[in-house]
């Protein structure tokens, strides 16, 4: 059988995105609300977790990015739940014939602080993506002398197997 014809076994996607913190929105990483004083503008609700989470989804699938399939420029996604672009994905994941083994990610910001957030955005996101906490991994680092305090990274990895 061709190589062209096989599904291969597992599948890694990564997916990267970023957005700015602004006065008067709520802070969503993750599918959780984060007590901060800013939240991050973006068209939707501004999750840049669960956007990158979306890309990497999307592309370990050798799919459409989250912009092609919920553009900016369509006044239906305004403030919409980030949830519904990573259900979209994890749509696709399926359709394609792979399940979620796990995703490990890591958040540059300045504030807040995620450590004391990390275990209930680690259980909301393997409820999304349905599966465990534990193959959920999520890390926070500072953007010492990056120039980009007043911004919030999400850096992601999947990795999924072909279903059974």
């Amino acid at each position: 059988m061709s190589l062209e014809k096989r599904k291969p076994e597992m599948r890694i996607g990564y997916g990267w995105d970023s957005h700015e913190f602004r006065p008067g929105i709520p802070l969503k990483i993750g599918g959780m609300l984060l007590p901060h004083d800013k939240g991050l503008g973006g068209h939707s609700d501004g999750d840049v977790l669960l956007h990158a989470i979306t890309d990497a989804l999307l592309g370990a699938i050798a799919g459409p990015d989250i912009g092609a399939l919920f553009p900016p420029s369509d006044p239906q996604w305004k403030n919409a739940d980030s949830a519904v672009f990573l259900r979209e994905a994890l749509q696709r994941v399926k359709a394609a014939g792979y399940d979620v083994v796990n995703l490990d990610s890591t958040l540059i910001l300045a504030s807040p602080k995620i450590g004391p957030h990390a275990d209930a955005i680690r259980k909301r996101v393997g409820e999304l993506c349905g599966i465990p906490s534990d193959c959920v991994g999520v890390k926070a680092k500072t953007p010492e002398g990056m120039g980009t305090d007043n911004a919030a990274i999400a850096n992601v990895a999947v990795l999924l197997k072909r279903a059974d």
